[in-house]
Order: structure tokens, then sequence, then C-alpha cells
């Protein structure tokens, strides 16, 4: 009963308790030709209460061994039973973690990472799929946006209800850098939109090299915002680490810590290096852009429409 109307992991392990509970009688019931004779054998010398209690305490244990071999197959029993029915990327939004300010900012942390990590992987397929040969790719690229978007604006009302402020430096400081994220990425799928189609580069070398710019910034954003959301993790649980991939390595070695901090450089490291190049590339197509403005080569209106598309992109 307590579990009712609540998340899905609540409603998990209530199940599961049932179930281990309804296990462990029947096996005491199937065991009980074998239980009965000891314990009136024993009744004789123990009283009835401690008696009562140890073999309550002895089914329990019993179920225990009975199940620990094959726990894998009862949790994933478990989870058909109940399976997750929200979105992947608001698991972590759990209504318990409101109690506490930094489980709230942790969880929308975590879910602002698995929402960039789908929309810049979503956005990098695009541009590598727009820009392919003509006969191969299709006529239009679509990049769903709406869940992301959702989760975002869940995200946003989970971090509204929290209940109380931070209590040390510390956390203010990491709810401060959640929320800019939080900012960066509901602004970033305003920009991107429900629909957005790609279409290939049609002007010279420059429109190809930002659209590769462009697509290299996005991989390096979802790879970045992957093990944002995989850090965390401390057991051999399933995390992902990209668009449609999953592993089972733990993060709780040194050297796993060690190779995902090299990862996280790296990627940030080439994050940076896109920025600058898009900026060089954006200062030196402003320039060409007016010119061609000034010589009357490009009707003014389309050049306006032109840059702000660009600047969406």
């Amino acid at each position: 009963m307590a579990a009712v109307g609540a998340s899905s992991t609540a409603k998990r392990l209530a199940l599961a308790y049932i179930l281990f509970k309804l296990i462990a009688a029947l096996i005491a019931l199937i065991l009980f030709p074998v239980t009965i004779p000891l314990l009136v054998r024993a009744s004789n010398t123990i009283d009835g209460v401690t008696l009562l209690a140890g073999y309550h305490t002895a089914y329990n244990v019993v179920g225990v061994l009975v199940l620990l071999p094959v726990i894998d197959g009862f949790t994933r029993f478990v989870e058909r039973i109940l399976p997750e029915r929200g979105s992947p990327l608001t698991r972590c939004l759990d209504p318990a973690a409101l109690v506490t300010p930094v489980a709230t900012v942790e969880a929308v942390r975590r879910t602002v990472a698995r929402a960039l990590e789908t929309m810049c992987g979503s956005l990098a397929t695009a541009l590598a799929a727009a820009n392919m040969d003509a006969s191969t790719r299709p006529k239009k690229y679509v990049v769903p946006m709406a869940e992301v978007a959702h989760a975002l604006r869940q995200a946003q009302e989970f971090l509204s209800e929290t209940s109380s402020p931070p209590e040390s430096e510390e956390e203010q400081q990491r709810l401060t850098s959640t929320l800019h994220a939080l900012d960066h990425a509901s602004r970033l799928t305003e920009t991107v939109g429900e629909e957005a189609e790609f279409g290939a580069s049609s002007g010279g070398s420059a429109d190809r090299r930002a659209a590769k710019v462009c697509r290299e910034a996005m991989r390096s954003a979802a790879s970045l915002a992957a093990e944002v959301a995989a850090l965390p993790a401390s057991s051999g649980h399933a995390v992902t680490v990209g668009p449609g991939r999953e592993t089972n390595a733990p993060f709780d070695s040194g050297k796993e810590i060690g190779a995902a901090g090299e990862s996280t450089a790296q990627d940030l490291a080439r994050l940076e290096h896109c920025a600058k190049a898009l900026g060089e590339l954006r200062k030196s197509h402003r320039s060409a852009t007016l010119r061609s403005v000034a010589s009357g080569a490009v009707d003014r209106r389309r050049s306006n429409d032109s840059r702000r598309r660009r600047a969406a992109s």
C-alpha cells in the first residue's frame, strides 16, 4: 500500500518483497513434514516465543539462500512485471529525492546530461546524414526533440519543488551550475525545434567546413553528457555511454575513473577547438556576406534570412 503512487523503483521493491515472502512461505509449507516434528521436540526445552522467533528467522534465511543464486533472473522477472513506463530521460526524477537538496540537484543534473546526450547525438547523426551523397541520403532529416524538451521541462518543475535551499557553499555552486546547464540545454532545444530538418551544405568549402565542425562539436558534447550521466554509477549496472549504446563496466576503480577523466578532458579539448573554429568561420562568413550585399550580388533580405538560419544552427 505504501508503494501506491510511488516511483517505479518503489513499486518494484514492494513487489519483490511480496514475492520473496510468498516464495519463503511456500518453501516453509513444503518443509512442514520435516520441521513440525523438530519443533515439537524442541518445545520441551525452548519456550514458545523464542521458538517462534527462531523458526521465523530460519525460514527467511532459507528463502534468501534459495533466491540468492538466481537473483539476476528474479530481478529481470520483477522488471518485466513492472516495466519503466516513463521516458528513460526522466528516470532519475524520483519524488523521493526531493527530501534532500543534494539528491534533487543530482537527479536534475543527470536528467540534463541524458537530454543533452540524446539531443546532441541526434544532431550529429542528422548533420552527417544531411551531407551524404545525394543518391544515397533520404530527402529530409528529422531530429525528434519533443521528448528532450519535455524532459527538460520536467527537470525544471522538479527542481522548483525542492524542499529546502542548499546547506553549504559547495551545494550552492553545484545548484548554480546545474541551473546554468539546464538553461543552455533548454535554449538549444528551442533553437533546434521539435522537427528540425537538415539539408546538404549548398555553399562552398566554408559551409562544408562549418557543417563538419558542427557535427564534431555535437559528437563531443554527446560524449561529455554521457560521461556526466554515467559517472555516479558505482556498480556493474548498465549505464549509457553514447547514443544507443550501453556498457556494464563499473566506474568505481581508479583505473576506470582515470580513463573517464582522460576521455572527458579530450572531449572538452575537442569542443573548445570546434567552438574556436566556428567563431573564425562565422567572422569570415559574415564579412563575405556583407561584401556580397554591398556589391548587390546577394539580396539583403535573403542575406538576413540566411544569417538567422546559420545562427540557429
